[in-house]
């Protein structure tokens, strides 16, 4: 698929086909991240994502809602498989937590008190350019991810996250393998 083919078959709404597991190093050791995303891409490389982080595997011990809006850069092909393509997602219009039980909104009292409102359950607070030392953001930073996409039989692919739990902070972190496919949402 070419480029603009590729944004057109994309433009919509996708969601996670189960929960999905992710090695995290946030607290310094490698530990599971389970979550599941919603994406929705726009004309114009515009795009949203919505992650829910659980505790467990199954996604029936939610954490955190995590919400981003911003716009994808469009790197060239991936040589993963005919038709990838690396990505820069640019998280430069919204980044918002929430908190969805009472222990992880303690643990951001704890963690990320300093220039937020009291963390509550539901309670939805930007973090847009913000120091917050849960995600390892500093304060004036624009949180991207080098990432891919790639698409087949109805199915969206991006990058498995590196098993040693790195981010996909630069390009040379970039992904080399395919994660857990999103369908599209009917």
């Amino acid at each position: 698929m070419a480029l603009e083919e590729i944004k057109k078959t994309i433009q919509g709404e996708w969601i996670s086909i189960a929960t999905e597991l992710r090695p995290s190093i946030a607290t310094g050791s490698i530990k599971p991240f389970y979550l599941t995303r919603n994406f929705k891409y726009f004309e114009g490389d515009k795009f949203e994502l919505d992650i829910i982080n659980s505790a467990d595997a199954n996604g029936k011990i939610q954490l955190a809602k995590i919400s981003i809006k911003g716009n994808i850069i469009w790197d060239g092909e991936h040589p993963i498989a005919p038709g990838a393509q690396k990505v820069h997602f640019i998280a430069d219009e919204l980044y918002e937590v929430t908190p969805l039980i009472q222990g992880f909104a303690d643990a951001m009292n704890q963690l990320a008190s300093a220039g937020f409102s009291k963390w509550k359950v539901n309670g939805t607070q930007s973090i847009f350019q913000k120091a917050f030392a849960p995600f390892g953001l500093k304060e004036g930073q624009i949180f991207g991810e080098y990432d891919l996409i790639y698409v087949i039989n109805d199915m969206m692919f991006w990058g498995s996250r590196h098993v040693d739990g790195r981010g996909f902070d630069t390009p040379e972190n970039r992904p080399t393998n395919l994660q857990i496919s999103l369908m599209r949402k009917k």
